[in-house]
């Protein structure tokens, strides 16, 4: 059966996240408690090191599935990151990940090393699941919001987002290879997976070779014009998207191994490991998932023929060879490993003595722990992979290596091999060659070793997990991850603007001084942010002006500015200046299309809950925060396409939660442009979080300064993390103008 969809339509009401990661697992493992309650763990790998920083930083969400097939779980919490499970079937299970994903897609991607399947029935699960994970992803996204989509499963997701919601920012990653056009052609859907991948804004790949066969299929399938890493995709309205497909090569938390792997309990635990091998003049460790691309038989074969012929000893050479578990429902994957274990046994059967074992076979996977140990006991990585996307275990061996010693054996047919160049380099076909490598390996001089590892360990810390989020992320935003406080680059810009003549600070302030709430009328500037704004009101040649879609008289009520202060409210259609507010004479004509407009509105948002209507003097906004997301997007896009059939001249401009119409256009930039030229300023600073931020952004000159407040894509030269950074922001820039322009404000 299907697993059903979430029963409740009201489990995401109050889930807009403004960043979501969308993978196939969660970062958390169910366990059940022996009376039957409900527990999470976390299982933390290298895409959760990489992503919890920017997860906490943007308040964000991760949709997957909880690894138990035909259940449901309600959001929840857990160590600080928002958690929404997918529900699965047992028979999706079967056909979605071990079926289409993992017998198709896996070995299609991995150059056909097995041969794939292909079902109709497989590609349909996997249409329905992507569609399914794709909905809850935009259930939970706020307006504008980041989406970041994980690899092979759900390569559907960015397109069906796209259609839903072509507000967000959409990114994906493949973490495996993609295949040779010659190769992917085989697929029946071809077609449409390239088109679900298309969906997103920026897709990430491990090699350039990898970037290349998907920009190659793209113009071999649609004739899209590619310039380099960018391209050309039309949409249903004719515009052209411009969609950026190039490398970010994935990496570790090299900080965190090395920390492990100086540790006295793991140092001790890898000496206990020599011993209990007996101390072997070598001991040579693969570690790999058991699948066919790992190369885990050529690895054995090249190892037994060294035995055999006497260039290797059983009494000085001992191979470990850890082979984790791996898709035991798949026959490929039972046959992989009758053959494996039975290998291990013919070699240590011909080669093995009493005292030396030659293989030690680990079929079980280890925690974090004890495989650093293994590395800090092991002299020789051999990582011979067929085909990988990049293989982190040569960079996890390298990063535990902290006495710069130890040799990587690595294939030239993994993503880690572009950078890791001081590595033994090896075509694991070569069995020739693989075993010249081995040997060398073994016998290479302590010098030698020490120069090679060092390049590596270079390599890898350089190019760690948090640069590869990073900078995915700001390809994706501009922004990459955004920390608390105020960067050093954003401090230099202050005090330089804090030099100027005279100076406007220009403010946005639902989302930038005030955090975000559902109710408009409840917003209120931080105490920080407001104590600030009066340090600067009061310092010499210095004015503040609050910039705001919000009617004017919203905007007084709850921003309750220090006097001096200009406003402008209704996006620039009203301003308040130092002579008063100015009046707005509405002509007959926008007097008719405003109540046309009313009555619009209001039919639209009737029966709705949680949809309501704002008055404004030039204009209405609909209200969508307390909506729930999917809901809302399709709410904002009907009012939209009936205004615009029924009133085309209307001015239409969307935001977070909400979108506004107005009879007379105006926007930010224009209102930036009208304070500016009347306080005279020299240089301004304007601070905003908000789509509709993006006119005065457009409207700085070179000498101003522009700070986005979160995620998404802005032209803003900085980027600050919430509104307490916006006060630590104001608090430095008050600081700094005091020390330059300290005194009463000398202008009217």
């Amino acid at each position: 059966m299907n697993a059903p969809e979430p029963a409740r339509d009201d489990l995401y009401v109050d889930a807009a996240y403004d960043m979501i990661v969308v993978s196939n697992r969660l970062p958390v493992d169910y366990l059940q408690g022996p009376d039957g309650e409900t527990t999470w763990k976390s299982s933390p790998g290298g895409l959760v090191t990489a992503l919890e920083p920017v997860m906490r930083a943007a308040d964000g969400a991760w949709v997957g599935w909880a690894g138990v097939a035909d259940r449901e779980f309600d959001p929840f919490e857990h160590d600080g990151i928002n958690i929404i499970p997918v529900p699965l079937s047992e028979s999706e299970l079967e056909e979605y990940y071990e079926g289409f994903s993992n017998d198709t897609l896996w070995p299609l991607y991995h150059d056909v090393i097995a041969p794939p399947s292909y079902h109709r029935e497989w590609w349909d699960a996997y249409v329905r699941v992507n569609r399914r994970f794709a909905e809850a992803a935009a259930r939970a996204a706020s307006p504008g919001a980041v989406v970041w989509v994980q690899d092979y499963q759900l390569q559907l997701v960015p397109r069906m987002l796209r259609e839903k919601r072509p507000d967000l920012v959409i990114g994906f990653f493949n973490h495996i290879p993609f295949p040779a056009y010659g190769i992917y052609s085989q697929l029946p859907w071809r077609r449409q997976v390239l088109d679900g991948l298309l969906g997103a804004d920026v897709i990430g790949f491990q090699r350039a070779a990898d970037a290349g066969n998907f920009t190659r299929a793209v113009r071999r399938l649609f004739g899209y014009a590619t310039r380099g890493s960018v391209l050309d995709v039309p949409g249903p309205d004719g515009e052209v998207r411009h969609v950026v497909a190039r490398q970010f090569p994935i990496s570790i938390d090299s900080a965190g191994f090395e920390e492990l792997a100086r540790r006295p309990d793991v140092q001790a635990r890898a000496h206990e490991i020599r011993e209990s091998l007996g101390n072997p003049e070598t001991i040579m460790l693969g570690v790999d998932r058991l699948d066919y691309t790992k190369g885990i038989r050529h690895r054995l074969k090249a190892f037994g023929e060294l035995l055999r012929d006497g260039r290797l000893s059983v009494e000085d050479v001992t191979l470990v060879q850890v082979a984790s578990p791996s898709r035991e429902r798949v026959e490929t994957y039972r046959q992989l490993r009758d053959e494996i274990e039975l290998m291990v046994g013919r070699l240590n059967g011909d080669h093995s003595t009493l005292g030396h074992q030659a293989i030690a076979y680990l079929h079980h996977g280890y925690p974090r722990e004890e495989m650093v140990a293994l590395y800090l006991a092991s002299d020789v990585m051999l990582v011979t992979a067929l085909r990988d996307g990049m293989n982190l275990v040569a960079k996890e061996f390298v990063a535990c290596s902290f006495d710069d010693d130890g040799v990587l054996v690595l294939s030239e047919f993994t993503g880690a091999s572009d950078e890791l160049r001081q590595a033994i380099l090896v075509n694991p076909h070569d069995i020739e060659g693989l075993k010249d490598a081995m040997v060398e390996a073994a016998h290479m001089p302590r010098k030698e070793r020490a120069r090679r590892m060092r390049a590596l360990r270079r390599r890898v810390r350089e190019n760690d997990v948090a640069k590869w989020s990073s900078t995915f992320l700001k390809t994706l935003t501009g922004a990459g991850i955004i920390a608390s406080g105020v960067p050093d680059g954003l401090d230099a810009a202050i005090t330089r603007l804090a030099r100027t003549d005279r100076l406007l600070v220009a403010l946005d302030f639902d989302g930038t001084l005030a955090p975000l709430v559902d109710r408009p009328e409840d917003a209120r500037a931080t105490n920080r942010a407001r104590a600030a704004i009066e340090r600067l009101a009061a310092t010499d040649d210095t004015r503040v002006a609050i910039v705001s879609g919000r009617a004017l008289e919203s905007l007084k009520e709850v921003a309750d500015p220090p006097a001096g202060t200009l406003m402008s409210g209704s996006h620039g259609v009203e301003l308040q200046l130092d002579t008063g507010g100015v009046t707005i004479d509405l002509r007959d004509a926008e007097l008719a299309a405003l109540e046309h407009l009313t009555r619009v509105l209001d039919e639209v948002a009737a029966g709705v809950d949680g949809a309501w209507v704002e008055w404004k003097p030039a204009g209405l906004a609909l209200h969508t925060r307390k909506v729930a997301p999917d809901a809302a997007s399709d709410l904002q896009r009907a009012a939209k396409a009936r205004v615009e059939a029924e009133i085309p001249e209307l001015t239409v401009r969307g935001g977070k939660g909400v979108i506004e119409f107005s009879v007379r256009p105006s926007d930010k930039g224009e209102a930036l442009t009208r304070l500016r030229q009347h306080a005279g300023a020299s240089a301004v600073m304007y601070v905003g979080d908000d789509v509709t931020d993006e006119d005065a952004f457009a409207a700085l000159e070179s000498e101003d300064l522009g700070v986005k407040v979160g995620q998404g894509r802005s032209l803003a030269a900085h980027r600050v993390r919430s509104p307490e950074d916006v006060a630590d922001l104001l608090e430095r820039l008050a600081e700094a103008r005091e020390a330059t322009h300290g005194g009463p404000s000398r202008w009217p």
